[in-house]
C-alpha cells in the first residue's frame, strides 16, 4: 500500500457528507489535508478535527459554478504547497425533468459547471506538478444514476465526468499518475436523503482506495459499497486481485 503521510490532499465539497469522510480518513493515513467548501466558516470543525489527527490542514473556499473562483482557489492552494492527490468530490443535483425530452438548458449549464468543468479546471491546474515528480492520484466522485434520465442534467454530467476520466487516464499513466471514478452508492446526505440505502460512514475505504492504487490501476470505475466494512488493506487486496484476474 501507497504511504501517503506528508503528502498533500485536496478534497472539495468537504464540509459534510462524503466529502468530511473522505477528508478524515485520508487524515487518519497520515496525509496533510486542503478542504473546499463554498465559505470558509462551514469547515471550521472539520479543519480542528484533523488537527487532532497530528496532520497539517487549511481551508479553501469558492462556489464552483463560478470558473473564476475554481482558478483562484488553485492558485491560493499553489502559493502554499503542491497537490499529490485531488479528491473531485463536489457535486449538484439537477432538477428532474417532467416530462423527460424536457430540457432546461440553465439547469445543464450550472451542473455541468459544477460536476465537470470545475473538475476538469483543477486538473489543469495541479496535473502538471504532478507530472513533474512523477506521482499524483485524481479521484472523481461519479453516480451509479449516470444513465436515469429523469435526473438528465445531473446524470449526464456524472456520464462527461466518466468519460474524461477514461481519457485522462492513458495519457498519465506513464508518469505515475492514475485517474479513477468512484461511486459512494445511495447514500443517506443531503443529496441522497434520508431514503437512501447507505449510511455515510460506508463510502470508506471505497472513496479513498484510488489515493492508494499502483498505477496500474488507472481509469476505472469503482463502486465504493463493493468494500463496505472491510478495512483499507483489504479493499485494496481485493481490487488488486480483481485487476490481475
Amino acid at each position: 500500500m501507497l504511504d501517503v503521510k506528508n503528502k498533500w490532499v485536496l478534497v472539495t465539497g468537504a464540509s459534510r457528507g462524503i466529502g468530511r469522510e473522505i477528508a478524515l480518513a485520508m487524515a487518519k493515513q497520515g496525509a496533510n489535508v486542503i478542504v473546499h467548501s463554498r465559505k470558509l466558516e462551514h469547515t471550521e470543525s472539520l479543519v480542528e478535527e484533523i488537527k487532532e489527527l497530528g496532520v497539517e490542514v487549511f481551508p479553501v473556499a469558492a462556489e464552483l459554478s463560478k470558473e473564476e473562483d475554481v482558478r483562484e482557489m488553485a492558485e491560493s492552494v499553489l502559493e502554499k504547497t503542491t497537490v499529490d492527490i485531488l479528491f473531485n468530490n463536489a457535486g449538484v443535483m439537477s432538477t428532474s425533468q417532467n416530462p423527460q425530452w424536457h430540457v432546461d438548458a440553465e439547469d445543464y449549464i450550472k451542473t455541468y459547471q459544477v460536476n465537470v468543468i470545475a473538475p476538469m479546471i483543477l486538473i489543469e491546474k495541479f496535473v502538471p506538478a504532478m507530472l513533474e515528480q512523477k506521482f499524483g492520484r485524481i479521484i472523481n466522485t461519479t453516480s451509479g444514476v449516470r444513465n436515469q434520465p429523469a435526473i438528465g442534467a445531473y446524470a449526464a454530467s456524472k456520464a462527461a465526468l466518466d468519460k474524461l476520466t477514461k481519457d485522462y487516464a492513458s495519457r498519465l499513466k506513464a508518469k505515475n499518475v492514475t485517474i479513477n471514478a468512484v461511486d459512494p452508492g445511495w447514500i443517506k446526505t443531503d443529496m441522497g436523503g434520508e431514503k437512501a440505502s447507505n449510511e455515510v460512514e460506508t463510502v470508506i475505504p471505497g472513496m479513498i482506495l484510488g489515493a492508494f492504487v499502483p498505477k496500474t490501476v488507472t481509469g476505472q470505475w469503482l463502486a465504493a459499497q463493493d468494500y463496505k466494512g472491510k478495512s483499507l488493506e483489504e479493499a485494496l487486496e481485493i481490487l488488486n486481485n480483481d485487476n490481475n484476474n
